[in-house]
């Protein structure tokens, strides 16, 4: 057999993997509607809230975060979570929910430079349930966030990422942009 006709299986299945139309990770999936109020977010300070900037030659020093912000994340499980070729077999259960803090500024976010760092710490402070027994319910989640930014201002994109896990084997996550106002 040639070598040309050994490869053509392989080409093939490389080009249906990547001649696909790559989805948005940004969009939601029809089974998941997601909102966070305020939009945008206010932030107040001082907090009253403190963390340590460890130094290479073992001094500490104790900082106060400058603003803390308070939202609210609504996930609502729709109607299509059934449909046949999602597969998602209730209950759902909310099985993490992590946030991440980037300085913005005019909507845009501002990375920081050389070895400056976001800090920031959050808790939830109440949650309407972690499990979604039914389609069309709602769990809502309220986060206190607290953080300090390199740039010194208050502007910033929170980014509220959610894991799920139904009750066979379907794990999966979303992602929830809350903005802070500047």
């Amino acid at each position: 057999m040639s070598r040309a006709r050994r490869a053509a299986p392989a080409l093939v299945a490389v080009c249906l993997i990547a001649c696909q139309s790559p989805t948005d990770p940004e969009e939601v999936p029809d089974y998941l509607e997601v909102a966070a109020s305020p939009d945008p977010a206010p932030a107040t300070g001082p907090t009253g809230r403190f963390y340590v900037v460890t130094r290479a030659d073992g001094t500490d020093e104790r900082r106060e975060y400058d603003w803390k912000a308070t939202f609210t994340v609504t996930v609502r499980l729709t109607s299509a979570a059934l449909d046949d070729n999602v597969g998602i077999d209730l209950p759902v259960d909310v099985t993490a929910a992590t946030v991440r803090v980037q300085q913005a500024s005019g909507g845009i976010v501002t990375p920081p430079t050389g070895s400056e760092v976001e800090r920031y710490e959050f808790v939830i402070t109440s949650s309407t349930s972690n499990r979604f027994v039914a389609v069309d319910t709602d769990v809502s989640m309220t986060f206190d966030v607290w953080y300090d930014l390199p740039n010194e201002r208050r502007e910033a994109l929170v980014t509220v990422q959610l894991s799920f896990r139904d009750d066979g084997s379907f794990n999966f996550q979303e992602n929830v942009p809350v903005r802070i106002a500047p």
